[in-house]
């Protein structure tokens, strides 16, 4: 016997302040990659200019951080990208965190 196929009617939708905190978490972690990236290729003599992306990477995942956890607690949307959001907000906290640390 086939089976029947079912639809499921739902509300939910993918929340813009979601994407936006995912698009931002993949912003800063990959331009804080990028960024000690070509600090080693360069052997620690570096221009001001990436310690200005390193603090605007920063600042973006704080951003970012913020938008996913506000999402997260909606209950009319998907979850995907509000933790997909937390997540690489939080690496790339994690990470610029790591580097002022190593910095000191």
């Amino acid at each position: 016997m086939a089976q029947k196929k079912g639809y499921i009617f739902t509300d939910k939708r993918h929340s813009d302040k979601a994407i936006m905190a995912t698009i931002l978490g993949t912003i800063s972690l990959v331009s804080l990659c990028v960024v000690v990236f070509l600090s080693y290729k360069k052997g620690g003599d570096v221009p001001a200019g990436y310690g200005m992306t390193g603090l605007l990477a920063i600042l973006f995942s704080l951003i970012g951080l913020l938008l996913g956890l506000v999402t997260v607690r909606e209950k009319e949307n998907y979850r995907l990208f509000p933790c997909l959001g937390l997540v690489l907000n939080l690496l790339s906290l994690a990470g610029g965190g790591f580097l002022l640390y190593l910095g000191m």
